[in-house]
């Protein structure tokens, strides 16, 4: 049995699978394809908190799923636009647990995580399987990964 990290970049698969296909993306679904046959070395969802009750509920639900929940503050600028990636949390996450894992699961589209692909399978062996939906991945990302799977129907909620 394979050892592996689960890394969700929450955000980015919320407004992907929004902007793609006008859906929400069904995480159950997501961890049984991604923990057959396999030990959960870590499952963190990285998550920007607006202090929503809705969104309490969710973060209580991937909770429930099996993923630890880490927040980070809502940050509305003076000019309108808005702070609250958690692209350096997650590099940080996966440089700590990925070399402990035969594979780590990155669910994002976001290209920024190509250098941190090709570092865990170059310095640890370990294999890097991506998460994203096929039009909103950065194609860097898709060439650095061991494997990337599409994010599609069957990943979908109804």
């Amino acid at each position: 049995m394979k050892n592996v990290t689960i890394l969700v970049d929450v955000q980015n698969i919320y407004y992907t699978t929004r902007q793609a296909y006008g859906r929400r993306f069904d995480y159950n679904a997501f961890w049984q394809q991604i923990t057959h046959d396999r030990q959960v070395v870590k499952a963190i969802a990285y998550a920007v908190d607006r202090g929503d009750e809705k969104q309490r509920q969710f973060q209580n639900i991937l909770r429930a799923i099996g993923f630890e929940v880490k927040l980070k503050p809502y940050i509305q600028r003076a000019d309108g636009s808005s702070k609250g990636d958690w692209d350096v949390g997650i590099t940080l996450d996966a440089m700590e647990y990925g070399p402990d894992s035969d594979i780590l699961v990155l669910a994002s589209g976001d290209g920024d995580f190509d250098l941190l692909a090709q570092k865990l399978d170059a310095k640890y062996h370990t294999q890097v399987e991506v998460y994203g939906v096929p039009m909103l991945t950065a194609n860097s990302l898709v060439n650095a990964a061991t494997k990337f799977y599409p994010i599609k129907e069957n990943l979908l909620l109804k």
